[in-house]
């Protein structure tokens, strides 16, 4: 191990990128395994529950609105707490108050009601992630290099525990109140996880955050630049100039830096690097119910024992992106995704194996982990400075909509192949090969920081 990157790990400004990785992993959850299972459990076909999870699909347009997330202030909350964590903050209270919602609907009879509200969790969670990724990004000093990449292990870290505890909380809790008969059991957990929100809340507090005044000083610097050229005199002018520095500048900047082909390189890079990862997540839990695991088994392999094994070889990616490269890093967790997944073939062929079951679940963690905080790195690395939040978010929102545009259809694939889960997780493995030719055919044109 570098001691002197293992050093970064242990400063308190790691501590404050944990807890907001933390906040953002948390709401998967919510709109992931939770609401995968309430249906499930309520008859709702395999087709309904694969075609539900589109709502994962705004995480792949955040980069839309994430302009005007970076420049809007929100009255009172931004002069007492700050301009990121107002934002974050809202969007907490957002979820907090869809949570309460399910808690009174039934999937029987208000499935549309449980989809617009996992909907607005959705628009929430990816709304505040644009201001989360700033807010981390910004706790880390520009020239910090190896801090950086510190950091994206550590958000990495935070989001898989927010993601698998999260899990664990909503599955244990749903089957106790279960066996204890109740039938809305699942609206019950709901009320339970809403605690989570408000102890993230009041933590999200105390992390200090730069003072956003330099930032709106050359927004405005850009905007004059702009009505410069087009004129200043009508509203509709200033108007025009202040969308433009918003919106297109941010855009234009990156092909601006890369060349045309290779932008489109990276772009179709990262849209595809995931998707074998997304369809298998989609319809893991599916899977692991249909051959006999119970809601326990599943907490305690999938969710528990992942999240363990997820931060070790996290932090461990972390280490191995920095002293190989980035590079070296993405084509092997790649090559160790495709290999993982034909671990659940052998599952799916083998039956209701817990040895198995934490064997894959284990193998799975290492490849995803290893692959997250590579990707999530060279996303940073990327990333012109002048427009960290919004790049951030258009390049992240790239990769989510390959993740879910496509990963929606997983629940129609496995009902297509007569539920033939070995066939379905052979072809999931096979799916990150374009994404790897891809960065092959590229990789000595990047001029990576690393």
């Amino acid at each position: 191990m570098n001691k002197s990157l293992l050093k970064f790990y242990f400063e308190k400004r790691m501590a404050r990128i944990f807890l907001l990785g933390a906040m953002s992993g948390f709401p998967w959850v919510l709109i992931g395994s939770a609401l995968s299972l309430w249906l499930k459990e309520n008859d709702l076909s395999r087709s309904t529950i694969g075609w539900a999870g589109l709502i994962f699909a705004v995480y792949s347009i955040n980069f839309l609105w994430a302009p005007l997330i970076d420049r809007l202030r929100i009255p009172f909350l931004t002069e007492k707490i700050g301009h990121r964590k107002s934002w974050i903050l809202l969007m907490q209270f957002s979820i907090f108050i869809s949570l309460v919602a399910w808690s009174f609907l039934d999937p029987k009879e208000s499935l549309f009601g449980i989809i617009a509200f996992g909907l607005i969790i959705a628009i929430s969670s990816a709304t505040q992630d644009i201001t989360i990724d700033a807010l981390r990004i910004e706790q880390i000093k520009k020239e910090e290099g190896r801090a950086m990449a510190a950091g994206a292990a550590i958000a990495v870290v935070g989001w898989w525990t927010g993601y698998k505890i999260g899990g664990v909380i909503s599955l244990f809790t749903a089957e106790f109140f279960q066996r204890l008969g109740y039938q809305n059991y699942w609206q019950l957990s709901f009320l339970v996880l809403i605690l989570i929100i408000l102890i993230t809340s009041i933590c999200l507090l105390l992390i200090p955050e730069e003072n956003s005044s330099a930032r709106a000083l050359n927004q405005s610097a850009e905007d004059k630049k702009i009505l410069n050229i087009i004129g200043d005199k009508t509203k509709l002018q200033q108007i025009i100039a202040w969308l433009t520095g918003t919106v297109i500048n941010p855009l234009a900047s990156f092909f601006k830096n890369n060349t045309l082909p290779i932008a489109i390189g990276l772009i179709s890079f990262i849209f595809l690097f995931k998707i074998g990862e997304a369809f298998l997540g989609r319809m893991s839990v599916i899977f692991y119910k249909e051959i006999g695991f119970s809601k326990t088994d599943i907490a305690i392999y999938s969710k528990g024992l992942g999240w363990l094994t997820t931060i070790s070889f996290t932090l461990i990616g972390g280490v191995f992106a920095i002293r190989f490269g980035l590079l070296k890093a993405l084509f092997l967790s790649g090559i160790t995704m495709a290999l993982t997944n034909l671990m659940f073939t052998a599952l799916a062929w083998v039956g209701a194996s817990k040895l198995l079951f934490a064997s894959a679940v284990l193998l799975d963690d290492l490849a995803a982990s290893f692959a997250t905080v590579s990707f999530v790195a060279f996303i940073s690395i990327l990333v012109d400075r002048n427009y960290t939040a919004t790049q951030y978010a258009l390049l992240a929102s790239i990769g989510t909509a390959g993740r879910t545009l496509f990963a929606a259809s997983s629940g129609a694939m496995v009902d297509y192949l007569n539920g033939n889960w070995g066939l379905f997780f052979i072809i999931t493995a096979l799916m990150v090969i374009p994404s790897l030719v891809i960065l092959f055919s590229i990789r000595n044109k990047l001029h990576l920081n690393e």
